[in-house]
């Protein structure tokens, strides 16, 4: 991508009046799209549904079917890529002990996440990217174990996605690492995410994004017929579930409801995944999950790291924990053939885009505040240097109408303070670092500026 030249660009998003988007892609993040095999995606799924049931009670030593079968497959697939990382690639099994009297898996049970780790390349940026789905399936009975769950979309789907990157991106370098997580106990209580969440949280890790893929296969819905490979849901929380007294002060007083961190990285996705991945609509849907259900970016959000959830936009209930069978004439089962492996192909894209326009990126800018003082039309925005990693090239100041729910100009600036001839009560503000080659951070919405802000 050619250099940022301007210390004053205008971007305007305004697909609904007929204006023009300009769209510049990372030739690099393009050619490793271009890598995703559809194929490959269809083999990995099959290979998952050989296991015949990956249910959390499942065998843990047959060496071709249940759970155990399928995480030592999955850490098996990850570590065919460790030599072409040169070795900056580590896999290894997170071992944690679920279940007990009273809970959905009745007695206590060691499970196995597989965590994929590519470490980033700057010793001095400490940012971890997490991307996850899960590897366990079910039957429609919490306590069968043995039926026939192949979980061909739920969720063989994400883990083939999970293992596509894996293979792709461990052969480039990243500043920013990246950790790659097949996440048993999902299906009985998130169990395998909420483990990795606790430790993450003890060891301080510090997670800027968390993007949890769960179902991202079917593109045809049961009951409506609706038939759609073209738009996927990114859910994310408004009000966070981890918030503190001065948290929730600070977005009373700035009306930051639908402004979070999680609002923000939902936001990133749309505009970043449609940048690289054509045919693809990414669908913003303002809450955390679907009513009645959950997934592994939850455990995240309680610990307050920034997660979502990624996940088709049609569901086919008739497949969700059926055990295969003609019922009724309707063909019920999550089948492998029942996949549509182009759309996990351009889901995976959008992951993929994501997780390496943002691991390329300088980190977010710091201290950003809005000044309040005073009557004026204007806005006076302030903000600070990262103070890790690479320095930005600039900054983009993100401008939408309050009532808008997508940033609609983006404005690129070299300093560190900038004032605006928009109103602060007509408008909503955000900050983005950004280096040379276009790479942008995730958006900082404003708290109150400071009276002082140092320079660097």
């Amino acid at each position: 991508m050619k250099k940022l030249a301007l210390n004053f660009i205008f971007l305007l998003i305004f697909p609904y009046l007929g204006a023009q988007t300009i769209i510049n892609r990372d030739q690099e993040i393009s050619r490793m799209i271009d890598e995703i095999s559809g194929e490959k995606i269809e083999q990995y799924v099959r290979k998952m549904v050989s296991f015949h049931t990956r249910h959390n009670l499942s065998s843990r030593t047959d060496p071709a079917q249940g759970i155990g079968a399928a995480w030592n497959w999955i850490r098996s697939e990850m570590e065919k890529s460790i030599a072409a990382s040169e070795g900056r690639l580590e896999v290894k099994f997170e071992e944690y002990t679920a279940g007990g009297p009273g809970q959905r898996i009745p007695r206590p049970v060691v499970l196995k996440n597989v965590v994929a780790t590519l470490r980033g390349t700057d010793s001095n940026d400490d940012r971890i990217i997490l991307i996850s789905a899960h590897l366990d399936s079910r039957a429609q009975l919490d306590s069968d174990s043995t039926s026939y769950a192949p979980g061909a979309n739920d969720d063989g789907s994400g883990i083939a996605a999970i293992l596509e990157m894996v293979r792709i991106m461990s052969t480039r370098k990243f500043p920013t690492t990246i950790v790659f997580m097949a996440v048993s106990g999902e299906e009985h209580g998130l169990y395998g995410a909420r483990h990795m969440a606790a430790k993450a949280k003890n060891e301080n890790w510090n997670i800027i994004a968390m993007l949890n893929n769960d179902m991202i296969g079917n593109s045809g819905s049961s009951e409506t017929l609706l038939n759609d490979n073209m738009r996927v849901r990114v859910f994310s929380e408004g009000v966070p579930a981890y918030e503190t007294e001065q948290m929730a002060a600070l977005r009373r007083y700035t009306s930051g409801e639908n402004d979070g961190k999680a609002r923000q990285l939902a936001r990133y996705i749309k505009e970043v995944g449609e940048r690289y991945v054509d045919q693809l609509n990414v669908t913003l849907v303002f809450r955390n999950d679907r009513f009645g259900r959950g997934g592994d970016h939850s455990p995240f959000c309680a610990e307050g790291f920034t997660a979502v959830r990624i996940c088709e936009f049609n569901e086919n209930y008739d497949r969700t924990h059926k055990i295969p069978a003609v019922v009724n004439g309707i063909q019920e089962g999550d089948l492998p053939e029942y996949v549509d492996y182009e759309y996990v192909r351009k889901n995976t894209g959008i992951n993929l885009a994501t997780v390496a326009n943002l691991a390329l990126a300088p980190g977010e800018p710091e201290n950003c505040g809005i000044v309040v003082s005073g009557l004026t039309n204007k806005t006076t925005l302030r903000w600070e240097v990262p103070s890790k990693g690479q320095k930005p090239a600039g900054y983009y100041i993100l401008i939408r109408e309050t009532y808008q729910p997508l940033w609609e100009k983006k404005i690129f600036v070299t300093g560190t303070e900038v004032t605006l001839p928009y109103s602060k009560d007509n408008y909503f503000f955000g900050i983005q670092s950004v280096d040379a080659s276009g790479h942008e951070s995730l958006a900082v919405f404003p708290g109150q500026a400071r009276r002082q802000v140092s320079q660097r």
